[in-house]
C-alpha cells in the first residue's frame, strides 16, 4: 500500500498501547477489578472491549489525521456536537488530572511493594519524570513512549504465558473471584473500562493520528494497537485467575506473578512497570496543560510543575481504592462520548 509506512504504523500502534498501559493496566489492578473480579464473565468483557476499541479508537486516529493542520478542529465537537463538545472539552483536563493522581500513586505502590521504598518516593520520582517529558516536547515524547508499549506487552506476555503453563489447573477452578468489583453488573464494568480509556485518551489519540502520513496508516496503527492490547488483557486476566485468592489482595498483582516465577524477572518487570506508568502519566500531563497554556513557554513549564506537585500530594492516597472509585466515575461520564463516536462511524 503506497500510503502506508510500516515503521510509522508500528510507532502509532506502540504509542496507542502505551497510553492505556498506565499504572492501573500495567500493575494489573485495572484488569483485576474491571475484568478478573467477575470470574469467567471476564472473557465476555474482553470481547466487548475488543469490539469497542476497534470501532472507536481507529476512528479517532483517522479523524485526527484528516483534520491535521486545522487549528479549529475539536474532536469532541466533531463527534458529539457543540454543546456536548464544550462539556467534554472542559471535562477532559479534569479527568486527566484525576488519572495522573492514580498513575503517580501506582508508581509509589509498585516501588513500595517490591523494594520496600516509602510510597512517597516512587510517587515523587514519577511526578518528576512526567514533568521532564513535558519539557522535552510532544514529538520527542511520542518517539519515547512508542517504544514503551511493545516492551510492556512483551514482558506481560512472558509473565502471563509462564504462569498459565505452570498453574493452568488453577484457571479451571476460578469460577468466582473474591476481588473487589467496581460495579455490581459485569457487563457494565466492560463498558466503563472501554469508555474511560477511549474518552480519556481521545485528545492524545487525535494528536497521535495527526502525526500519521495518511488516514489508512492511522487506522492500521489503531487496529494493531487494539489487537495487541486485548491479547495482553486476555493472557494477564487468565494468569491472575489461576491464583485469584492471592492476586485479588495485591496492590500490584502483575508484579506478584512475575516474582513467583523468579525474583530477577520481578525486578526487571518492576522497572518496566515504571516505564508504562511514565508513558501514560506524561501523556495526561500534556493533555491537561494543552488546555490552559501554550507548550514551550515559561508559563507552561510553571503550570506543568504546579500540576505535578498537586498530583503528587493527592497521589499519596491508597492506589487500589483510587483505581476502583475514580476510574468508575470517569467511565460513566465517558459513556456518552463513546456512543457518539460509534453513532458517527455507523452514519458514515
Amino acid at each position: 500500500m503506497k500510503d502506508v509506512n510500516t515503521r510509522s504504523v508500528l510507532r502509532i500502534a506502540g504509542a496507542y498501547v502505551a497510553w492505556v498501559m498506565g499504572s492501573g493496566f500495567a500493575t494489573g489492578q485495572e484488569i483485576l477489578q474491571f475484568f478478573t473480579s467477575y470470574g469467567f464473565y471476564s472473557f465476555i468483557l474482553l470481547l466487548i472491549n475488543l469490539a469497542g476499541f476497534l470501532l472507536i479508537g481507529p476512528q479517532i486516529l483517522r479523524q485526527g489525521r484528516l483534520h491535521a493542520g486545522d487549528p479549529s478542529y475539536n474532536h469532541f465537537e466533531f463527534f458529539c456536537g457543540r454543546k456536548l463538545g464544550i462539556f467534554y472539552s472542559w471535562y477532559l483536563p479534569i479527568s486527566m488530572f484525576a488519572g495522573m493522581i492514580i498513575l503517580i500513586s501506582g508508581s509509589g505502590a509498585t516501588l513500595e511493594e517490591y523494594y520496600g521504598l516509602n510510597h512517597y518516593v516512587g510517587a515523587l520520582i514519577m511526578a518528576a519524570l512526567a514533568l521532564a517529558a513535558y519539557i522535552i516536547g510532544f514529538q520527542r515524547f511520542v518517539r519515547i513512549v512508542s517504544k514503551v508499549g511493545p516492551i510492556m506487552i512483551a514482558f506481560m506476555l512472558v509473565v502471563a504465558v509462564i504462569t498459565l503453563a505452570r498453574d493452568f489447573d488453577g484457571l479451571m477452578s476460578a469460577h468466582q473471584s473474591p476481588a473487589k468489583q467496581p460495579v455490581p453488573f459485569w457487563w457494565l464494568s466492560g463498558l466503563l473500562y472501554l469508555s474511560y480509556n477511549l474518552c480519556g485518551g481521545s485528545k492524545f489519540y487525535s494528536a497521535l493520528g495527526a502525526t500519521a502520513t495518511s488516514p489508512r496508516e492511522a487506522v492500521l496503527g489503531g487496529v494493531i494497537g487494539t489487537l495487541a492490547l486485548m491479547t495482553s488483557v486476555l493472557l494477564m486476566n487468565s494468569a491472575m485467575l489461576t491464583d485469584i485468592n492471592n492476586t485479588s489482595i495485591m496492590e500490584v498483582p502483575t508484579l506478584y506473578l512475575a516474582r513467583k516465577i523468579a525474583f530477577a524477572l520481578g525486578a526487571v518487570f518492576s522497572l518496566i512497570l515504571i516505564m508504562g506508568i511514565f508513558s501514560s502519566c506524561s501523556a495526561m500531563l500534556w493533555t491537561v496543560s494543552e488546555k490552559f497554556v501554550t507548550q514551550g513557554t515559561r508559563g507552561s513549564y510553571i503550570f506543568a510543575a504546579a500540576t505535578c506537585l498537586l498530583a503528587f500530594i493527592l497521589g499519596l492516597l491508597p492506589f487500589s481504592d483510587l483505581v476502583g472509585s475514580v476510574y468508575t466515575v470517569l467511565g460513566y461520564i465517558g459513556l456518552i462520548f463513546a456512543a457518539c463516536v460509534i453513532a458517527r462511524r455507523l452514519r458514515s
